[in-house]
């Protein structure tokens, strides 16, 4: 497992979303990437499979604080581990709400996660660049957003920006943008698309050439 986990990280380091999302393409037509997305870690590659955790409406009565809340929520969803995972927090349909700032997403780091990808809104990104993990979201929020939406449900498909993420799958995230691999397939992709680096980089040569030697294709 150790050695397997060694090589996708190997392989996913050699490519982009661009590579990720082109090699989805060639063996599924479902949406599979998500852009727009906004990160105090640029720099930092996202790579791991998913842990998710859902969230609804606020509703004291419905939704009791002292059992939906961040903190209850997490622990289910690392009840398997957290080691290299990924957390991914699905807005449901509110991307402007906060779904969490330095303080509450600070417990990622403890339990070795990878990082954080949602669809919504995070605070204190000056806080969350130096916690040692890679963030992707839909931009910093200033407001708390506990008044508006509640962790709900944790492990359980869901949809981020559109795109399914179910408990397993392997989320890849860099600086231009996310894709979602099925965890089945994740080895078989990562492959393709490190082929889709090399035919691209061999194109480029080969147009490279054509141009150094004066030859015009034709229209």
């Amino acid at each position: 497992m150790v050695e397997e986990e060694s090589r996708l990280r190997e392989l996913a380091d050699r490519v982009r979303t661009a590579d990720v999302v082109d090699a989805m393409g060639r063996a599924h037509r479902h949406p599979c990437h998500m852009v727009d997305l906004k990160s105090p870690t640029p720099d930092r590659l996202l790579f791991g499979p998913a842990i998710t955790i859902s969230y609804m409406p606020s509703c004291q009565k419905a939704l009791p604080p002292d059992r939906y809340n961040f903190s209850a929520l997490f622990q289910e969803a690392v009840r398997d581990g957290g080691q290299g995972r990924v957390l991914v927090l699905a807005s449901n349909g509110y991307p402007d709400a906060s779904l969490g700032g330095g303080g509450k997403l600070s417990r990622l780091a403890a339990h070795g996660l990878a990082g954080i990808l949602t669809d919504g809104r995070l605070r204190d990104f000056s806080q969350l660049s130096e916690c040692g993990f890679a963030v992707y979201c839909g931009g910093e929020s200033v407001r708390w957003g506990g008044d508006t939406i509640t962790p709900f449900e944790a492990n359980r498909p869901v949809l981020v920006s559109g795109v399914a993420v179910r408990p397993g799958d392997y989320v890849f995230a860099d600086s231009s943008g996310a894709a979602v691999i099925p965890a089945a397939e994740v080895l078989q992709i990562l492959e393709e698309a490190n082929r889709v680096v090399m035919d691209e980089a061999e194109f480029a040569e080969e147009s490279r050439k054509e141009g150094a030697s004066g030859y015009e294709p034709e229209e």
